[in-house]
């Protein structure tokens, strides 16, 4: 199992016919079935018909509760899933899963009980000593982390996931030379571990081997023709067949795919941008008082909503990624969260907007005149004061001058300083300020960008 704690996809409905007769037993196994592939909306009644018919059958509670885990039903599924384990307190894989949902809440003493508990049961299960690295790791225990993915790996030489996990773990310690070498092993043992494919194509771009992440992508796109994200890799490593912005579904398949893990990540990254919009935002607004409609442009998990809240009389969060406004909706700072396309959402709103902001969200963007067009014709002017839009994008500091944006291998989009300026002025916006400043670190080292506000 990898470090997240499920991985299935909620697809579309599928009707499901069953038999007139079924035992509670094949009932069950059509369920797990329909699970795996990720049809939950079809898996979940078959479970609680099971349980209808036995309250305490312990493996039905137990999937049953990780379902409802996966649909965001945290509390629901954690309580179904301790109640099974009190049915059967002798079940290591039990506790394994338990220690995965404590991990992925970041309830790191709760999760540790559980994988010691999973290893006590069991002490030659690889796959509760892989997960256990996960937390290790999480609590930066790097030393302890190895040794659980190589105990993993001892127990069994193939647990794919373990050696990604170990080159996660060699990229969190800047020994990317190294994580190459345990994401290939990844990719040997699992041809379609799409994840290891990813993240060995950005360990060798780490390393300066952008031919090499080309390879690894070109390989991955030729078995994978419609792969979003392959496509899109190559392009960023090859600088051929360059989009002015990246695909929908390069976006919407790596938010979703990070969705649980973002804010933990981009805290170890120590990532500014919300804080420093929100900080703008005071400089030019000053006292908050619920005054202004306002648009989070790719709102992401909802970092930007608590520290601009206050200014928002109405606050609209948008974004691809329905993982993410999960997230977000959690955290209680916005009026109404939609899924959508930005730029279009954007042009639909006419004049709506006192105030639009977004926090690394254009770094998808390379050409960026449509998608200010439309922010400058969704703002609105109040008693002559502008509307105002606030947003990050990273700095591309590079000759020559006339280069406007650049894909880059790690997939985001930088900007010139002069294209900026150039975008905002044809756009019709008068009050332009662009500022340099540091949006985090990636690989030990600070990530250059630009605030810019315009009105």
């Amino acid at each position: 199992m990898s470090e997240q704690v499920l991985n299935q996809e909620n697809n579309t409905e599928q009707e499901v016919e069953l038999p007139e007769e079924l035992t509670l037993e094949e009932v069950f196994d059509l369920a797990q079935q329909l699970h795996r592939k990720g049809f939950l909306d079809d898996a979940e009644p078959l479970y609680k018909r099971i349980l209808e018919a036995e309250p305490n059958q312990s493996d039905t509670l137990h999937f049953l509760g990780l379902l409802k885990y996966q649909r965001g039903q945290k509390d629901a599924g954690l309580k179904l899933i301790q109640k099974s384990i009190e049915l059967g307190p002798d079940m290591s894989g039990r506790f394994n899963n338990l220690g995965n949902i404590f991990l992925e809440m970041q309830r790191f003493e709760e999760a540790t009980v559980a994988f010691r508990r999973a290893l006590e049961l069991d002490p030659n299960h690889a796959d509760a000593y892989s997960n256990f690295g996960s937390l290790l790791k999480a609590q930066k225990q790097f030393v302890e982390a190895e040794k659980a993915y190589f105990k993993a790996i001892e127990l069994n030489p193939e647990h794919a996931d373990a050696y990604n996990n170990l080159g996660n773990l060699m990229v969190a310690q800047n020994r990317t030379r190294e994580a190459v070498a345990y994401f290939c092993k990844a990719i040997t043992l699992m041809p379609e571990h799409k994840e290891a494919k990813k993240l060995l194509g950005l360990a060798y771009y780490t390393v300066g081997e952008i031919d090499k992440a080309a390879e690894v992508y070109q390989e991955w796109l030729e078995k994978e023709p419609n792969n979003p994200v392959a496509r899109h890799l190559l392009a960023a490593c090859t600088r051929e067949n360059v989009l002015p912005r990246a695909e929908d579904a390069y976006v919407e398949q790596i938010f979703d795919a990070f969705a649980e893990s973002f804010d933990a990540k981009l805290g170890k990254l120590e990532y500014r941008a919300p804080q420093l919009i929100a900080d703008k935002l005071y400089e030019l607004a000053g006292t908050p008082e619920k005054q202004y409609v306002m648009l989070d442009a790719g709102c992401g998990t909802g970092l930007c909503g608590p520290l601009i809240a206050d200014y928002a009389e109405e606050l609209i969060g948008v974004d691809l990624s329905a993982g993410m406004l999960e997230k977000a909706r959690d955290r209680g700072s916005y009026s109404e969260l939609i899924k959508a396309e930005l730029t279009s959402y954007i042009q639909s709103q006419h004049q709506r907007f006192d105030i639009i902001i977004s926090a690394d969200t254009l770094v998808y963007f390379g050409a960026l005149e449509v998608v200010l067009a439309a922010a400058k014709q969704a703002l609105r002017t109040n008693n002559n004061a502008p509307g105002l839009l606030l947003f990050t994008v990273e700095a591309l500091l590079e000759k020559p001058e006339d280069l406007n944006y650049r894909l880059n291998p790690h997939g985001r989009y930088s900007h010139s300083e002069n294209y900026l300026a150039k975008v905002l002025a044809d756009t019709g916006f008068k009050e332009i300020n662009l500022t340099s400043v540091e949006l985090r670190m990636e690989s030990g080292s600070p990530v250059n960008g630009f605030l810019v506000s315009a009105a």
